[in-house]
């Protein structure tokens, strides 16, 4: 006649069992991870990694690029724009705020790029005007412009950024900075609505 396990026994084999368990997944996650990093990249051509984006010669910036990185969106812009900023830069430091570059200077090609992408993405040329510019008209292509993120490092540009030269243009890019000299002695000049309302845009 079969007895009923004890419950002493019954409580050892669930033990065991939570033991296999437990052993059994560790194991499947080892082999997991190994197929993981052995398998190649997913990463599409077209995104290239933020590491190979950064090396590029076209004006693209990696996140996290700042006024003092040697990289062409900012060694390519005008000198007289490239001292104020990083003269801003570093005094917004000392308040501890920090500039990073989300554009800066752009080569043609890239900008044309940009402006292919915002028709695509807002739906007519014209509605994409008001944001990206095209090569012959971009004040980014002359390396004239430079775009500040994140929120507080543009907040205290726009508050403090006439002290150096350096004024807010388009009222709907709040990140968008170009030199303007003579704000040092008196103010920024009044802001177009959005790129459309800039005369240097109908060229």
């Amino acid at each position: 006649m079969l007895r009923e396990p004890s419950r002493t026994t019954r409580r050892a084999t669930s033990v065991l069992l939570v033991v296999v368990a437990l052993a059994a997944a560790a194991v499947v996650a080892v082999l997991v991870g190994r197929l993981s990093a052995a398998s190649p990249s997913s990463a599409s051509p077209a995104a290239p990694a933020l590491a190979d984006r950064a090396a590029g010669d076209d004006g693209d910036v990696a996140e996290g690029t700042t006024v003092f990185d040697d990289v062409a969106a900012v060694t390519n812009l005008e000198p007289g724009l490239l001292d104020a900023i990083r003269r801003a830069a570093a005094d917004a430091s000392l308040d501890g705020v920090a500039f990073e570059v989300n554009d800066g200077w752009r080569s043609p090609e890239y900008q044309e790029r940009l402006l292919h992408e915002a028709v695509v993405e807002y739906g007519s040329e014209a509605e994409a005007a008001r944001w990206v510019a095209t090569p012959e008209t971009s004040p980014h292509v002359h390396g004239d412009a430079i775009d500040i993120g994140p929120w507080d490092a543009a907040e205290w540009l726009s508050e403090h950024g006439a002290d150096y030269g350096l004024c807010q243009i388009y009222d709907n890019e709040p990140w968008h900075f170009e030199l303007r000299p003579e704000a040092v002695e008196g103010e920024c000049p009044d802001l177009y609505f959005d790129p459309t309302f800039d005369p240097r845009m109908q060229g």
